[in-house]
């Protein structure tokens, strides 16, 4: 059900967004660039977040999170911080900005 959850929380605030496979999971584009995705790994649930300028705004956040370049990862669908997630998403519609 948490994926279900993370792709209601991108259909609602990436407005103007296509949904799209990429890469073999859900991705959202604006003008045909990636700039977020997610999957359920085997051992954990990721969200890329391909913006490097929402990464560095949200720096301070982030860094309490388990995270690669531009990968979130979630051990535990328990775990995943929608509040967070919803933030994120909300800085990348406000306008297109620079893709890792």
């Amino acid at each position: 059900m948490a994926l279900t959850e993370v792709r209601q929380l991108c259909r609602e605030e990436l407005v103007g967004f296509d949904e799209v496979m990429a890469y073999g999971m859900p991705a959202y584009e604006r003008d045909g660039a990636c700039e977020i995705a997610f999957a359920s790994q085997k051992q954990y649930i990721s969200f890329d977040l391909m913006r490097s300028d929402v990464r560095e705004a949200f720096e301070e956040r982030l860094a309490e999170q388990d995270m690669g370049k531009g990968c979130l990862r979630f051990r535990r669908s328990e775990s995943i911080d929608f509040a967070l997630l919803c933030d994120l998403l909300k800085a990348t519609a406000v306008r297109p900005g620079k893709i890792c």
